[in-house]
């Protein structure tokens, strides 16, 4: 294992070891994914549902209203995308798509209600629903030692 800059107790410990051991870009690219997911997911989702910028009267409207709340949930986009990335590196390939698959499209629709309450209500839900991907990581790395 490749010694880290930065020690963290705890799950976010296994972060770091992952972190170590890959290159700058690989990180900031995943990083970047990792943030745009939940806002593209929600996007997305609303697309679906038929909502558009007829709500807001006009793109312009949209975009702005859109970009000041994502800045608020790609954070919590976080939330599902690390232990994803943890199981991925475990070797459990399969089981990391089908986690973030299954658990990002419910959050992506999610998120969707959680909106009307804000974006804390988007983070609560995030939270929430990442933590069967939190239990199977911490479970799955406590089972390697």
């Amino acid at each position: 294992m490749t010694p880290s800059l930065f020690r963290f107790h705890g799950i976010f410990g296994i972060l770091s070891q992952d972190m170590a051991a890959s290159g700058f870009l690989r990180q900031s690219g995943f990083f970047l994914l990792a943030l745009l997911w939940l806002p593209a997911g929600i996007v997305g989702a609303a697309a679906f549902r038929g909502l558009g910028p007829a709500e807001f009267g006009s793109w312009k409207m949209a975009v702005l209203t859109a970009f000041q709340s994502f800045v608020l949930v790609a954070p919590c986009g976080l939330l599902l995308a690390l232990p994803c990335r943890r199981l991925w590196r475990l070797g459990y390939h399969r089981a990391a798509w089908a986690m973030g698959t299954a658990l990002g499209t419910a959050t992506a629709t999610t998120s969707l209600f959680a909106g009307l309450l804000g974006p804390l209500g988007i983070a609560v839900y995030a939270a929430v629903q990442s933590l069967p991907a939190w239990i199977t990581v911490i479970w799955l790395n406590r089972k390697q030692r």
